[in-house]
Formats: C-alpha cells, sequence, structure tokens
C-alpha cells in the first residue's frame, strides 16, 4: 500500500481541502497518530467503521486501517439509521470514527478514545463476537456496505490488495494524461471515489483534492447542484473528476460550449450505471472530456473503462490489465475469480440462490447479472440486466435499459423505469427534469424516442412521478441504479391502473 509514497517528492502536495494541505511527512504523522490510537483500543483488532464527510482525515483512517491490518467499514451518510444499526451489527464493529456523538450513541457507541481529531472515535462498551474472526475473512481489510434490493445493505468483503490492483490498473491506464489534480465530487463511502478517485490519485501522484461534499454540489445522495460543483473545479482547477450519470446530465445542462470554468478538466469519468449515448455525445460537443467505465463493488470498482487512447462511444471500454471478462451462452458478463469473492453476510461464496444473486461457477467465474457483448476490438458494451428482461404478451423479450436509455438521452427526464412485463405494450414511470414539463412536451419526447424503437419495444403508457428515486426513499442505490423490483412494488396499483386507462382513453397518470 505504502509504494506509491516512495515515489512522492518529500514536499509535494498529495491531499489538499482549500483551508489545507498535506505532504507526505503530514499525511504519514496523522496515519501514524490514527494507527497508534486504534491499536490502543480495548479490542485493537476488532472492525471500525467510518461515518463522515469527505475530508483528508477520512483518507488518513482509511489509509491507518490499511496499514496496520484492521478492517474499516465506511458507512454512507445517506444510510437510514436502521441500516447504519444493520452493519454495526453484522460486521461486530467495535469502534467508529464520527463527529457526531448523538448519532454513534443510538448506535451503541458510548465510550470516547483519547484519539484527537476534527473525528472522534467511540468505542462500545460490549464486546460482541465479530464476522472477522472467521478464519475465511481474515484477509478482509475493508467491507463495503451496498443498498441492494432490500432494506438491508450488502456487506461485500475486499482485500487491501484487491483494492490497489484496480488503481495500479487505472493509474496505467491514464498515466500519459498527467494528471495533476483530483477532485473528490463522491463520497469516499462510495468505493467508485474511494478506489478510483483516491487511491488512483495517489498513484499517480496527483494532488487529491478532497472538500466538504457541499461544495462540490452533493447533498445527501440525490440532491446535486451542478452551478456549485461547476464552481468548485473552476476554484481548485481540478483535472480530473468521477460522475455519476445524473450528475453528468446536470453539469451539461449547466454549461456552455468550451465552457472556460471547466477548461481544467481532462479526465470526466462516469459511471455507477448506464449513461445514455446521446449525453456522452452532447458533453463531448461542449468540450467536455467525458469518458464511460463499468464495475462492481464485488470486483472492488472498476473492470472496464474508455481512455482518450482507447475509446468506443456506446461502449464501457476496454476491460483492465487485471481483469479478465467472458460472456455466458445466455450473454451474461462473467468476471474471472477476483479474490475474497463473497458477502459479510454468506462467508462461504459470493451469495446465495436464497438471497436472489448467482454464486461463483464451477471454473471460478463471478456472473455479473449483467448482459452484454465484446466487440471484436475487445470492447465491452452492457446490454441490461439479466433480471431485468421483460417479456411482452407477445412473447417478446426486452432488456428495458434500452428504451430507457433513449428516454434518457431526450435531456427531459432525470429518471426512466419501463414496465410492460405480460402487457401488450411498454409503460415508463417518468422523473421529469424540469418542475413545469407538460404532458405536451413528455409525449412529444416519446413519440420521438418511438422512432428510434421497432414496434414491440416502443413506449405506450405512462406516469410522471412526483419524486426522483433516492437511497433516502429506497428506490436506488448510492450509485443510482434503480431498485426496479421495489419500484413496481410501490407503485403496482398506479402500474394496473395505468394499463386500465390506457385501454379506454389513454390518459396519463401522476404519482402521488
Amino acid at each position: 500500500m505504502r509504494s506509491w509514497l516512495n515515489l512522492v517528492p518529500e514536499h509535494q502536495t498529495i491531499l489538499s481541502s482549500g483551508s489545507k494541505s498535506w505532504d507526505k511527512a503530514a499525511l504519514v504523522k496523522k496515519i501514524s497518530q490514527v494507527s497508534a490510537a486504534l491499536l490502543n483500543r480495548k479490542n485493537p483488532k476488532a472492525p471500525v467503521g467510518l461515518l463522515a464527510d469527505n475530508s483528508l482525515e477520512w483518507i488518513a483512517i482509511d489509509l491507518a486501517t490499511q496499514d496496520i491490518g484492521v478492517t474499516l467499514i465506511p458507512l454512507p451518510s445517506f444510510f437510514t439509521p436502521s441500516q447504519w444499526l444493520h452493519a454495526v451489527q453484522s460486521s461486530g464493529m467495535q469502534a467508529i470514527f464520527c463527529a457526531q456523538e448523538d448519532v454513534v450513541k443510538n448506535l451503541g457507541f458510548s465510550f470516547q478514545n483519547q484519539y484527537e481529531g476534527e473525528l472522534k472515535l467511540f468505542e462500545s462498551m460490549n464486546v460482541a463476537p465479530s464476522m472477522i474472526d472467521q478464519p475465511n475473512l481474515s484477509e478482509v481489510q475493508k467491507i463495503t456496505y451496498t443498498s441492494g434490493t432490500t432494506s438491508e445493505p450488502k456487506g461485500v468483503c475486499l482485500s487491501t490488495d484487491q483494492q490497489w490492483s484496480v488503481a495500479q490498473s487505472l493509474e496505467q491506464a491514464l498515466r500519459s494524461l498527467q494528471i495533476k489534480k483530483h477532485l473528490n465530487v463522491l463520497p469516499l463511502s462510495v468505493l467508485l471515489e474511494n478506489i478510483a478517485g483516491v487511491y488512483t490519485a495517489l498513484g499517480l501522484g496527483a494532488e487529491n483534492i478532497c472538500v466538504p461534499l457541499s461544495e462540490v454540489g452533493l447533498h445527501g445522495s440525490s440532491n446535486f447542484d451542478a452551478e456549485a460543483c461547476i464552481a468548485a473545479i473552476e476554484k481548485y482547477q481540478a483535472e480530473s473528476i468521477i460522475l455519476l450519470p445524473q450528475m453528468l446530465q446536470a453539469m451539461v445542462a449547466h454549461s456552455t460550449k468550451q465552457d472556460p470554468r471547466l477548461k481544467s478538466l481532462k479526465f470526466v469519468a462516469v459511471g455507477g450505471g448506464k449513461t445514455p449515448v446521446t449525453l456522452i455525445k452532447t458533453a463531448k460537443s461542449l468540450g467536455i472530456p467525458v469518458y464511460e467505465g463499468y464495475g462492481l463493488s464485488e470486483c472492488a470498482s472498476v473492470l472496464a473503462l474508455n481512455t482518450p487512447n482507447n475509446e468506443r462511444i456506446g461502449s464501457v471500454g476496454k476491460v483492465l490489465a487485471n481483469r479478465s471478462v467472458r460472456i455466458s451462452e445466455d450473454g451474461e458478463i462473467e468476471v474471472k475469480n477476483v479474490g475474497l469473492p463473497h458477502y459479510l453476510e454468506n462467508a462461504e461464496g459470493l451469495t446465495s440462490e436464497a438471497k436472489g444473486t448467482p454464486a461463483m461457477t464451477n471454473d471460478n467465474w463471478l456472473p455479473t447479472g449483467d448482459l452484454g457483448h465484446l466487440d471484436d476490438e475487445g470492447f465491452l458494451y452492457l446490454d441490461g440486466r439479466k433480471k431485468n428482461v421483460l417479456i411482452t404478451s407477445f412473447g417478446r423479450n426486452i432488456s428495458p435499459e434500452w428504451p430507457e436509455s433513449l428516454l434518457l438521452g431526450s435531456g427531459l427526464f432525470k429518471q426512466a423505469i419501463v414496465v410492460g412485463d405480460g402487457q401488450a405494450q411498454l409503460g415508463a414511470l417518468l422523473v421529469a427534469a424540469k418542475d413545469d414539463l407538460s404532458d405536451e412536451a413528455i409525449q412529444l419526447a416519446i413519440t420521438a424516442v418511438n422512432q428510434d424503437l421497432p414496434d414491440y419495444a416502443q413506449i405506450g403508457p405512462w406516469m410522471l412521478a412526483t419524486e426522483p428515486f433516492t437511497p433516502i426513499n429506497g428506490l436506488a442505490t448510492a450509485n443510482g441504479r434503480l431498485k426496479r423490483d421495489l419500484i413496481k412494488h410501490k407503485f403496482n396499483n398506479q402500474i394496473e391502473l395505468l394499463y386500465r386507462r390506457a385501454s379506454t382513453n389513454g390518459e396519463s397518470l401522476e404519482i402521488f
């Protein structure tokens, strides 16, 4: 983990926050301080949590736990208290770094350690059994909790080597860009920013600019102020950032062609969900150097990435040097054994069939659940989620991501989910990009989208949602992926009514 430190000049700034900066010596000093506090706990080897906004201290804590072999559990701030409690109990967490004493007391941490920092280290008065004590979990360094399809998040187990091998591959892919400043725009508790952002920047010898999320425009997990983000990019002269698709859409809406505020950018990675091709093309036409990638938490984040030297718009890029990918007979993307293939809640394997997620194949390949294909030059394409395939009453199999991508590409919608399993035609649940979007404008957009779709995949009836699907209301993951089953369950009655009305007079509905 520390090998990158040997390449950093003694007085070069490697971490900054606007108000302060750390060179190698300052970072090493902070890592040592954190390590000493962790080793001075009642149970020095027990897992430790981290619940905090982005900061230099967050990064130092992360690196310190790797240095002394302690398992770290980053907790997203947008989780509900019950989700935090589930993570605490399932991991056997014995201590937590946090600035809010009232929050952690409700999670069972009442004793404050003598650690001195902007964050405080709280310990549990009780010594509970830890999942990490199991022999087959001895190499687990980080547990990243993903907000999957249920209310209880799943803990993905990762080793130190697994995380840094991804960062090393990204470093190799991006080194020719000579990136000197990376701005953290996503929460560090999200693995994509943690590894593809911080670790990769450290490996590149770039300055990692880490400011409170509110300064880069992110509030909670779904409220994004594009103007604030653009202002931060200009202020810090950021050369690289990582965005989710909906954040890129907002940036495009608030940017001008060759926007002088964004001229410092060399590389904008977009991932966490399929990005409409039209959105990428529009962003590029404005001068935003955006490149789509693809990854999974189970594989320590990024698997494939487009770069300036290797790009195919519409694909998610070429597979990274340390990854092997194949396509199964039924079109599913599978990844070669990536180490520690399991969830914390099911330590014997990645998952169980009972949990609804496939386990490793007999020859040690991980089914991703994503449908895709590789072209002759090795670029990987996503064709949708395997479990999301809709079968119409006419027997046509359709990946909903296909028409959804076209709907999002219109620029009028923040989110779209296509329904219609067992129906004669597809329908759509839509989240408007603007509050004053009229029914006529929506119908015109759908009509335009339908011109690019065969008749069996065209959108018929639609509903307009009055609020977006977010992690806060439990209808999306941290990366913005829709929890389709939960959305369909919540709006089941409205969907049924939509199709009944469509069969008579074609009316649309609003969801209240």
